[in-house]
């Protein structure tokens, strides 16, 4: 990248986001760099669950949910952790977080989120249009399980917020059911299934594809760490990397959960937590699920793969800092197991990741208010692969001075207050 164009854009972050604007900034002539110290794509983009849904505009914040974050808590096999250590920085955001969860500011929330869920699949497929890897992203539904039938239903706020999105949401029973996924225990007798879905078959292989058509567009991969940002004395922003330091008319930080603490120095306070997720891989599974299915009693999701079974979830709160607990995995595991009983789990593998969280489930975007040059694309907790298609549309838009065609102001940064 020709280090002094007055219109090239340094991203600082390789996961889905970071790559899916870079990829769109190539793709309209901008010089582009993209700086991350994996390799692209392989940290909590690679680990997810791979469902690419448009519908996914059902906040974590819900009414009710209050009601039952006591009892997850509680159980050791429930889908959210807080380590006792890291509970004193951890309840104001919770705070925060319980605040959003009224039905008025649920419909908010979900309208934002779908101006950047919508067109997600046919945005994934004009990336991967002749890279001869377009058999990544396929059709598929996404099936929530229940094994209480009365549970599964088609007229609550979730289902409004999804059909308002545009989705089609059935109820199926048990005989349906086993029909569409043979391999699930007879325990689950009922589902809500949204159809117009698709799966990524290797959330890894994927951006690992979008990577190397970056390259193909032009764009310059760098694998540093980035240690810290600053204001340039010559204009532009200062970029202080392992080995070297490197200077950037334009920033893009899009460094998921590293991305508040890269922003402190400069002043802003961001109420970003790192929400560790889990997910434990089947390379031998004997058995195959046809779609996306979440068993929705324990929140976790298992999705068929190129090289296995993959079953993910859980939202641990530890901090950035915190190492991985194994128990959690296990849990995943043991949860697996019981959800497809006939699942082998020889040589079984485990990998964690953390996403970025804000309290109100919507991600930064846009400039960052009072410094020039500085963008902010992160904070999308668990909708980051199925959000970055038109994360990158938009922020391609804004560095090309395009006006996007979506209002941006429920993703300032100072929405939380003064930054």
């Amino acid at each position: 990248m020709p280090p002094n164009a007055e219109d090239a854009v340094t991203v600082l972050g390789g996961g889905a986001v970071g790559l899916c604007t870079a990829l769109d900034l190539a793709g309209h002539g901008i010089p582009v760099r993209l700086i991350d110290r994996d390799a692209p794509g392989q940290g909590a983009s690679s680990g997810n669950a791979g469902v690419i849904s448009p519908f996914s505009v059902v906040p974590q914040a819900m009414p009710g949910v209050w009601r039952k974050a006591p009892g997850w808590l509680l159980d050791p096999l429930g889908p959210v952790a807080v380590r006792a250590r890291h509970l004193p920085r951890f309840l104001p955001w919770a705070l925060r977080f319980l605040r959003n969860g009224t039905a008025g500011r649920a419909r908010q929330v979900s309208a934002a989120m779908e101006g950047l869920t919508s067109g997600n699949i046919e945005l994934y497929r004009r990336h991967l249009q002749g890279t001869g890897h377009e058999d990544l992203v396929r059709d598929s539904c996404y099936v929530l399980a229940h094994r209480d039938p009365r549970l599964a239903s088609d007229t609550g706020l979730d289902a409004e917020l999804r059909r308002a999105a545009g989705a089609r949401v059935e109820v199926i029973g048990a005989d349906a059911l086993h029909e569409m996924e043979p391999a699930l225990s007879a325990d689950f007798r009922a589902a809500v299934v949204i159809h117009g879905q698709s799966r990524a078959t290797s959330p890894g292989r994927l951006m690992s594809v979008l990577a190397g058509k970056l390259r193909g567009l032009g764009g310059e991969i760098l694998c540093r760490e980035v240690k810290a940002l600053r204001p340039a004395p010559e204009g532009g922003w200062r970029i202080y990397c392992t080995g070297e330091d490197l200077h950037a008319p334009r920033v893009v930080v899009a460094a998921g959960a590293w991305s508040a603490r890269l922003l402190e120095p400069l002043g802003l306070r961001l109420p970003l937590e790192a929400e560790r997720g889990y997910h434990v891989m089947f390379p031998a599974p004997g058995i195959a699920l046809n779609n996306s299915v979440m068993d929705a009693n324990r929140k976790f999701v298992a999705s068929s793969m190129e090289d296995g079974l993959r079953a993910a979830g859980t939202a641990e709160f530890a901090g950035l800092d915190a190492p991985p607990d194994p128990r959690r995995a296990r849990t995943i595991a043991k949860i697996a197991k019981r959800m497809l009983p006939d699942l082998d789990d020889t040589g079984l593998t485990t990998w964690s990741g953390v996403r970025p969280s804000f309290p109100d489930s919507l991600p930064v975007i846009g400039e960052i208010p009072g410094h020039r040059g500085l963008y902010g694309a992160f904070g999308h907790s668990h909708y980051g692969l199925m959000m970055a298609p038109r994360t990158g549309t938009i922020m391609a838009d804004l560095l090309r001075g395009s006006a996007p065609n979506l209002d941006l102001s429920p993703y300032r940064a100072d929405r939380f207050g003064s930054v």
